[in-house]
């Protein structure tokens, strides 16, 4: 689809054609092929599952500059385009600030909104940011502090498959239909160049958000886990605390890729509200 502006942005549909509405925004570097590998998941629940390229990835205009705020009015324009006016939203990794976005943004067209194993901002007061980062996260988190041209730098001395995560994801992330989906969707995204990624880390690790998050309305749900490495779970505390309508459940026994198994009960949340079941650890869950 073109925007008003004139960009392109890639979009793909999955599940049911004519189901419920919801938005997943993929995490980095990821791009529109990126989901939970199983789509009976989606059709059995009656799901019309929306992803699109964020700016620079896959098939989507790059858009230097941006900042995740601006993310809100892609959603907001691949919804014009598809006729549609209030929806659920739901981001995992570096897509989860993107659904926090739109849910600030756009508050009378979303109707719940998840994040899992998310980041928090850059410059959120009292946090530690990179503390328990994984040692490539703290480089690029140092490297965003720079420019466009050194991160792309950066990350091309490795670009030859996704990044390696922390030992503790391979129990997920080797599993064949997961490995197999992540291939195809980095591949895909990074195939116009390393400047949509950059872009995308610059945003997230490096500059304000843009946005109230005190300002969020609607309901959140917030997902982490203890394990995580990635992004560590210190981070989806802050944005509970920061979010008068969020929930959080931490996981005890999860890393980062746990966020595909939080997965079915997040979309059974997204669509009528129940209490996640599989997921919650009553000593760990924390409510804001």
């Amino acid at each position: 689809m073109i925007t008003e502006a004139g960009r392109t942005l890639a979009v793909e549909q999955w599940g049911v054609p004519d189901g419920t509405p919801v938005f997943y925004l993929h995490g980095s570097p990821m791009g529109r092929l990126a989901r939970h590998p199983d789509d009976s998941l989606f059709t059995g629940l009656g799901i019309r599952l929306i992803t699109f390229d964020r700016p620079g990835f896959g098939g989507s205009t790059p858009l230097p500059g941006r900042r995740v705020v601006d993310g809100a009015d892609d959603v907001a324009a691949v919804a014009d385009a598809l006729g549609l006016d209030r929806f659920a939203v739901y981001g995992v990794s570096g897509g989860g600030p993107h659904a926090l976005a739109f849910a600030a943004r756009h508050p009378g067209r979303v109707s719940r909104v998840a994040s899992l194993a998310a980041l928090a901002p850059r410059d959120a007061e009292g946090l530690d940011w990179t503390a328990g980062m994984m040692e490539g996260n703290q480089r690029s988190a140092a490297v965003a502090l720079q420019d466009r041209d050194a991160m792309i730098a950066h990350l091309g001395t490795d670009s030859s498959g996704p990044p390696q995560l922390p030992p503790a994801e391979a129990a997920v992330l080797t599993r064949p239909e997961i490995s197999a989906m992540l291939a195809a969707a980095y591949a895909e995204a990074v195939r116009p160049g390393l400047g949509g990624w950059a872009d995308d880390v610059i945003a997230l690790f490096g500059r304000p958000w843009g946005l109230d998050l005190a300002s969020i309305t609607v309901p959140v749900r917030l997902w982490h886990g203890a394990l995580d490495g990635v992004v560590p779970v210190a981070h989806a505390r802050w944005l509970a605390a920061h979010i008068p309508t969020a929930t959080l459940t931490v996981q005890p026994d999860a890393g980062h890729a746990g966020h595909f198994d939080a997965t079915p009960a997040t979309l059974e949340w997204l669509l009528n509200g129940d209490e996640p079941r599989g997921d919650r650890s009553p000593a760990a869950a924390v409510t804001s």
